[in-house]
């Protein structure tokens, strides 16, 4: 009898053992869900609202910026809703409008698509899948008089000094924006390469809630390392 009991404490200790051992394998895994959910709930609250990686994908930069340069984007500016400044390199999601939807009484760029449901809505605007972007620099602020006029850029009748230039770049009118009041809460904003960049004098000025954020560095190629202007 005394054996048949040691056999029996025995098979139930193995059990409890076992038991033991699959709780412990499930709350290691658990831990480990749980660290990885953090981690990633972290990365896209700094990804959205702090900064994040990006890469140039065309050639309207050029030459400040080219294709394939890998930049960090602040995004502090655009949380706390702050207007950039003149000269800065900003990115912003791509208009919707067309040539059709010119208004010169209010020449802002036209956003039609809204994505249908709060999922779709998170992809699109934080994740950012599906979203193209532009990245140009900023020209014209609210309020200013903008006249593109003789291959130079005017700002409220004054010509600008746009130092960040090659001295050769001329800046042709290439859409119905070229002489207008830049709206509240809005900005405009040409690529480098004027004779080859879609930009706002094709569109329109781009409102505040459109800026994804301001080119902060280039940390790709290295030998290109630091800040951009």
């Amino acid at each position: 009898m005394k054996n048949e009991e040691n056999i029996d404490n025995d098979v139930e200790k193995k059990i409890s053992d076992k038991e033991n051992k699959t709780k412990s394998i499930l709350k290691e895994i658990f831990e480990w869900v749980y660290c990885i959910v953090i981690a990633v709930v972290i990365a896209v609250l700094i990804k959205y609202y702090v900064g994040t990686p990006t890469v140039v994908n065309m050639s309207s930069m050029y030459p400040t910026l080219v294709e394939n340069d890998r930049l960090i984007l602040n995004r502090i500016d655009k949380t706390a809703k702050r207007m950039p400044e003149r000269g800065d390199i900003i990115t912003f999601e791509q208009p919707s409008g067309n040539a059709g939807d010119v208004d010169l009484e209010n020449p802002v760029a036209k956003y039609e698509y809204e994505p249908e449901g709060w999922w779709n809505r998170f992809v699109y605007y934080v994740l950012e899948f599906g979203k193209v972007s532009y990245i140009k620099r900023v020209i014209g602020l609210p309020g200013e008089h903008v006249e593109l006029k003789d291959d130079k850029v005017y700002i409220d009748g004054k010509p600008l000094e746009e130092d960040y230039l090659n001295p050769d770049v001329k800046t042709p009118i290439s859409g119905p924006y070229y002489d207008f009041v830049v709206p509240e809460n809005c900005v405009f904003a040409m690529g480098d390469n004027r004779t080859n960049s879609t930009d706002c004098r094709e569109f329109g000025c781009i409102p505040l809630e459109k800026i994804e954020g301001k080119v902060l560095l280039r940390f790709f190629p290295f030998n290109k390392f630091g800040n951009v202007e």
